[in-house]
């Protein structure tokens, strides 16, 4: 790699936040090029938690919720926002009980992969993970915002639903792939 590429230069920085649900950010910043932008926004939303929970059966846990973003009802993998004073993987065990009511430990879940969604706009990383031989162990407790609907389906089938674009939020995709490619054993039919 060259180091033809060098990052903004960072001037001003003003929180415009409109409420606690969503961060905004004003920037002022300068480009290698010189020219100053002063009105450039972004979104430091935090980073992002989800599970590929496959259960002894080999089946894919999903969850199916309204996302009032689009206004649709979706089908993805349980995960969430990274939760105040947790770690990533502390965040990705809370998301996936409370979503789901599986119980799961740190040591159980195995690191995927990372993807960011709009590095343009939003300052936030997803951080996949796998849980293998995942058990409805405990009870479910959605948010307050959140009314979840808990499927599974078999691992092949769920891999068929991203290639036909019936599972499509950009996150459970990259999971589903990038752990397709890692335990082709588990996807194949």
């Amino acid at each position: 790699m060259s180091d033809l590429i060098t990052p903004w230069i960072l001037l001003e920085e003003e929180d415009i936040s409109p409420s606690a649900w969503y961060p905004l950010i004003k920037q002022k910043v300068q480009l290698p090029s010189g020219l100053v932008i002063d009105d450039y926004y972004l979104s430091p939303l935090g980073d992002v938690v989800q599970v590929l929970a496959i259960t002894p059966q080999n089946q894919v846990v999903l969850t199916r919720q309204y996302k009032h973003g689009l206004g649709e009802i979706l089908l993805e993998l349980p995960g969430g926002m990274q939760q105040r004073d947790k770690t990533l993987l502390q965040s990705a065990i809370a998301e996936l009980e409370e979503e789901c009511g599986i119980k799961s430990t740190e040591n159980d879940l195995k690191f995927i992969c990372k993807f960011a969604i709009n590095p343009t706009k939003l300052k936030q990383v997803t951080y996949g993970y796998i849980l293998f031989n995942a058990e409805f162990n405990s009870t479910q407790k959605p948010d307050i915002t959140e009314n979840i609907e808990v499927v599974t389906l078999p691992a092949p089938e769920v891999l068929r639903m991203v290639e036909e674009g019936k599972i499509w939020v950009t996150d459970s995709m990259n999971l589903i792939l990038m752990a397709a490619r890692q335990y082709p054993h588990i996807f194949n039919s």
